[in-house]
C-alpha cells in the first residue's frame, strides 16, 4: 500500500504523520510506503516546523530527513490513499482530481478514528501547544489505518 499524507504547507502536521506512520510500518513490517506533501509550495523544500521535529524527538521518532514539497497530479497514481488533515486540503485535493478513482483516493484523515465525522486536525503552526494533541491524534489515526488495512497486506501476500 502506498500512502501519501497531506496538509497546507507540509512541515507541521503531515511531516508528523509520515513520520508516526512510517514507524508503525516498520513496527509491523508491512510492504507498505508512506510520504506526505502540502498543498501549497510556501515551504517547498525546507525542513519540518521545528515543533514537529521536536514533539517528534520526544515520542522517539526523528523526521529531520523530511524535505517539504507541493502536492503533484501525479500523486494520484503514485499512491493509494490520501489522507488529508483538514476540510480546506480536502477540498484543494479533490479539486486536483481528473476522475473518481482519483477523488475516492482523498481521505479525511480521521475519518479513520471517526468514520463521516469529518473531524479535522487543527494546524498547529499558530500555538505551540497544539503539537502534542495533534501527534496524539495522528497517532491514533495511523494506528487505525494500519489496523484496517494490514490484514488485506497479509492476505495478499499469501496469494
Amino acid at each position: 500500500m502506498r500512502i501519501l499524507m497531506v496538509c497546507l504547507g507540509n512541515i507541521c502536521r503531515s511531516p508528523l504523520a509520515e513520520g508516526i506512520m512510517q514507524s508503525k510500518i516498520e513496527r509491523e513490517d508491512l510492504k507498505w510506503t508512506v510520504d506526505s506533501a502540502g498543498t501549497s509550495s510556501y515551504h517547498a523544500g525546507d525542513l519540518p516546523d521545528p515543533r514537529s521535529i521536536q514533539i517528534a524527538l520526544s515520542r522517539g521518532l526523528d523526521i529531520r530527513g523530511q524535505r517539504s514539497r507541493q502536492f503533484r497530479l501525479e500523486d494520484f497514481q503514485q499512491f493509494d490513499f490520501v489522507y488529508v488533515m483538514d476540510k480546506r486540503n480536502f477540498s484543494n485535493v479533490q479539486a486536483l482530481a481528473l476522475n473518481e478513482k482519483d477523488a475516492e483516493k482523498v481521505v479525511m484523515i480521521m475519518d479513520s478514528v471517526f468514520p463521516g465525522k469529518g473531524i479535522e486536525v487543527p494546524d498547529p503552526y499558530w500555538d505551540n501547544d497544539g503539537f502534542a494533541m495533534v501527534y496524539d491524534m495522528l497517532d491514533r489515526a495511523c494506528e487505525a489505518i494500519v489496523a484496517k488495512h494490514k490484514d488485506k497486506e497479509i492476505l495478499k501476500s499469501e496469494l
